[in-house]
């Protein structure tokens, strides 16, 4: 008598690698006949289920290299991604949905449906189920022996250890463990969330500094000698250390920092004397904005928005509107467009090696449409904008650009400026925004940009904003992104320099000495915005009692199709 050869019953993994040709055809029968007899299977490539298994499911879907071994037993709705793995005497029961790379232990138990006991009167087995279902991520390890019971959502990239009983939700990037079980561990540091009573206590702590030091911080940047807007010396100006020289967005990142924590014009300025200072500076020609020379002069305008002038457009529009008022010129650089020629545009940008770029230059161009929304030709482009946006989206990433020839950074950062200035601006929904969160948080893993010391303004930002904008749309992956946002805000606020603000990048021992270190009016507005986005992420925007009204504003300052613009 020969005794049969199970070895790939009990590790199926080994199946494809090692089993004979006899085998594999055999194997594919199996699955072949299964699909005959259950119309609602779907089953990868190159899966594996043991003829010793037990599987008794209304619908089944397996991605490639999946595997199913001898006496698991699986029943009702299951659904795996790619390469999961439900080992030997593993019960897989109810709505079970997984994403990839799920490996389960031996003699687990995940049971996605539970037994009522409403009626003392009546026996237990009698009385109606109740079913949640169970969600479990991507690349997470279940020991042996483990229970998982209904309701539970087990976070991306968890581990939970050999005889745990999970009954709550498993925070992504934990290690549980115990009965019940609990963290006792981070498989993924960076997702480490710190009590949520503890980092509001912070949080609370760091605005009131921040409130309190603002005239300070102000005072800091204030040169009083300088010249004004029009290069007259002696008549004092804003200057960031961080830029280096004279230039127009100092003078709008300390408007904006006055508005959010002091509710005021910055000092020594009256309103009056900010929104002549700021409106002067437009060309009525182009309706563009030059920045400033060495001398603090204002440049020759340019000539149109692809020689210079974008970033003014947004910020010396925005620091209007706070003052309460307007840009007094059309943008005609933008809005004298013809749709064929805004086409020609946003096709010649280098989306493919600097999406960053490409996605500032949508950014300008959306707000420059933002600012003359009440121009007719304006409609025309809006629409022609967005409808682009919305063609050229990537379905996999649902970016702008490929991360294969421009990397993460690139393609998030772009589409944190273009989003900016079209879906946010204009209050639209964003597409795919679900993969907008899959690719943004594969970027924030990142520990050479991430890690506390690497942080600077910009990166933080470019992933705050674009989580922002897609959980207003989608609850998907909800517990990472939240995770995120604590671990993020975290940090930030521990970026503070007394007196001074904020600096580009994280102020922080590892980094003294390095200029973009240094604290100033760019990085102090940018990081106020980022802890306001964080903490909403958060749920603890309420205990900073500011809300960001300029530039990186949550609110769209437009709803498409809306006239006239609302006014924050």
């Amino acid at each position: 008598m020969t005794t049969p050869d199970l070895t790939h019953d009990y590790s199926p993994w080994s199946f494809y690698g090692r089993a004979t040709d006899a085998e594999q055809k055999l194997q594919l029968e199996h699955q072949q006949l299964l699909l005959e007899q259950h119309p609602g299977w779907t089953l990868g490539e190159q899966v594996f289920l043991s003829p010793l298994a037990a599987i008794q499911c209304e619908k089944l879907i397996m991605g490639k290299r999946c595997y199913v071994a001898a006496h698991a037993y699986l029943s009702h709705e299951v659904t795996m991604g790619e390469f999961c793995t439900v080992n030997a005497f593993t019960v897989v029961r109810g709505k079970i949905t997984m994403g990839d790379a799920v490996r389960i232990g031996a003699h687990t138990s995940i049971l996605g449906f539970n037994h009522t006991m409403t009626d003392p009167d009546t026996w237990v087995f009698r009385q109606p189920t109740t079913a949640q279902g169970i969600t479990i991520g991507t690349d997470v390890w279940i020991g042996s022996h483990v229970v998982i019971v209904d309701g539970v959502t087990v976070g991306d990239r968890a581990m939970i250890a050999a005889g745990a009983v999970v009954t709550k939700d498993v925070p992504a990037g934990a290690v549980v463990g115990g009965n019940p079980a609990r963290v006792i561990k981070w498989r993924v540091p960076a997702l480490a969330q710190a009590p949520k009573d503890e980092l509001g206590g912070a949080l609370t702590a760091f605005v009131a500094r921040a409130k309190e030091q603002a005239p300070a911080v102000l005072e800091h940047y204030w040169q009083a000698d300088g010249p004004d807007l029009t290069g007259t010396p002696g008549r004092g100006c804003y200057v960031d250390p961080q830029a280096g020289r004279y230039n127009v967005r100092a003078q709008c990142d300390a408007i904006e920092i006055a508005a959010l924590l002091t509710g005021s014009t910055p000092p020594p300025w009256t309103a009056d004397e900010a929104i002549a200072a700021l409106a002067g500076l437009q060309d009525p020609a182009t309706g563009l904005v030059p920045d400033l020379d060495a001398d603090g002069k204002p440049l020759p305008p340019p000539s149109d928005l692809l020689a210079g002038g974008s970033y003014e457009i947004l910020c010396v529009g925005y620091a209007l509107d706070l003052l309460g008022a307007r840009l007094p010129h059309p943008i005609t650089a933008v809005t004298g467009l013809s749709t064929d020629r805004l086409g020609e545009l946003l096709d010649g940008l280098n989306w493919a090696g600097n999406p960053w770029g490409s996605g500032h230059m949508i950014d300008a161009i959306g707000t420059a449409l933002l600012w003359d929304s009440e121009r007719p030709a304006a409609t025309g482009l809006t629409d022609s904008l967005i409808g682009w946006m919305v063609r050229n989206a990537d379905p996999a990433t649902g970016m702008w650009g490929r991360p294969e020839t421009a990397g993460l950074l690139q393609l998030v950062n772009g589409f944190y400026r273009a989003s900016r200035g079209t879906f946010a601006q204009f209050g639209l929904p964003v597409p795919y925004p679900e993969r907008v969160i899959d690719t943004v948080l594969r970027h924030v893993r990142d520990r050479t940009l991430f890690a506390p010391e690497r942080q600077n303004a910009c990166n933080v930002l470019d992933v705050a904003h674009p989580l922002w904008l897609a959980t207003r749309q989608t609850d998907y992956r909800h517990d990472e992104v939240a995770a995120v946002g604590r671990t993020l805000l975290g940090d930030a606020i521990g970026h503070w320099v007394d007196d001074q603000g904020f600096g580009f990048l994280a102020s922080r021992p590892e980094n003294t000495g390095l200029p973009k270190a240094v604290p100033g009016l760019q990085g102090t507005e940018m990081w106020l915005a980022i802890i306001w986005l964080l903490a909403d992420l958060s749920g603890m925007s309420d205990a900073l009692g500011y809300r960001p009204r300029g530039v990186h504003r949550p609110e769209p300052a437009l709803r498409f199709g809306r006239v006239p613009r609302e006014t924050a």
